[in-house]
């Protein structure tokens, strides 16, 4: 057997889970469960799993983007107007290239010094929160979010019960609109991680 320090590192993100999520009668969107196992050295955990949507990524690259001028990150999906929250194959054919980017992000050493990163693939923190807490502008470091609120709601829960009430104010600009939508996920577990089973890291 290999000893411990030669131990090759590796990091294992999947996107799965596509889930329909209704923002109002008319408005839907999908998002999609991060998962996230590894035993590399640049994490503060070696496993998570968090869920969001495709402006999230779209968001991500750009930040990671501006960051690393220097670097040609890898594309997206495209966002096409013909995308169809209820076709299977649109919804699979994202998710294998939300899937294939976060794999190619993840396997830079550059990118992965980014905090605004790891709080993406580790939290639930909306975009907005990320920049906040990468910028010094919360109680909370980059560290104590991963550790404390990696499987918990989008909304940070600093001191005030009512952020939970806020959870489900997302923005509108849902990326399909149909008023036939019969599956959509809106209950509190929508969220947070399948199964609820990964545990805390020390």
């Amino acid at each position: 057997m290999a000893p411990k320090h030669e131990e090759q590192e590796f990091v294992t993100v999947l996107v799965r889970d596509p889930q329909l999520q209704r923002e109002d009668y008319w408005h839907s969107y999908i998002d999609y469960e991060i998962f996230i196992h590894t035993n590399s050295m640049c994490f503060t955990r070696k496993t998570s799993c968090v869920r969001r949507r495709f402006r999230e990524f779209v968001w991500l690259r750009q930040r990671l983007q501006s960051n690393a001028v220097l670097i040609q990150l890898p594309e997206l999906p495209s966002k096409t107007p013909f995308f169809n929250t209820n076709n299977p194959q649109h919804v699979d054919q994202r998710r294998q290239g939300l899937q294939e980017f976060l794999q190619k992000i993840l396997q830079n050493p550059l990118l992965l010094s980014d905090s605004r990163l790891h709080l993406f693939v580790q939290t639930q923190l909306s975009p907005e929160d990320i920049e906040a807490c990468v910028s010094g502008h919360t109680k909370y470091s980059v560290a104590e979010a991963i550790h404390q609120f990696a499987c918990l709601k989008r909304k940070f829960p600093v001191e005030h019960e009512e952020t939970k009430k806020e959870e489900n104010s997302a923005d509108s600009d849902s990326e399909s609109s149909s008023s036939g939508l019969g599956h959509s996920s809106d209950d509190s577990n929508s969220h947070g991680c399948k199964g609820s089973t990964v545990p805390e890291e020390p």
